[in-house]
């Protein structure tokens, strides 16, 4: 299965992603903030990550502008907690801006299980395809 790094700083969301993800039989790594999450990232490999847009020092989305510096395609979730809500006078919508940015996907904290387990499948699958060897163009048959 995947290599999954989680980039929260809420211990409770943590554990909560790490149980569902090796319960469906991944390797899940944890770091509590941005500066952890990136030094985690380049001592290794890693399939997919989640971070969090909100957390102290380092933010999430300032997290994923250094990976995608680095690793450009690899599969990012961003999560927040965060309302979206239609008021004019609120905040921006961040998880869309997050995926507007280069997340692949984005979840509204709380989530439900099945909603993060599909998520992840998903961007396995897409990351998967897009490193299939694409045929040949030019080799049809005469």
């Amino acid at each position: 299965m995947a290599n999954i790094l989680i980039v929260d700083d809420d211990p409770a969301v943590q554990i909560t992603i790490r149980l569902l993800l090796e319960r469906a039989g991944h390797h899940v790594t944890v770091a509590g903030d941005g500066r952890k999450g990136l030094a985690l990232f380049a001592a290794s490999q890693f399939d997919l990550l989640f971070l969090d847009i909100f957390m102290p020092g380092m933010d999430g989305l300032e997290t994923m502008r250094h990976i995608r510096a680095h690793q450009p395609a690899i599969p990012i979730i961003v999560i927040s907690g965060r309302s979206i809500t239609p008021d004019a006078y609120a905040e921006p919508d961040f998880l869309k801006m997050a995926t507007k940015l280069g997340a692949v996907a984005s979840l509204q904290k709380p989530f439900r299980p099945e909603v993060l387990l599909a998520a992840v499948d998903g961007c396995l699958t897409s990351a998967q395809s897009s490193f299939l060897p694409q045929p040949d163009a030019g080799s049809g048959s005469r």
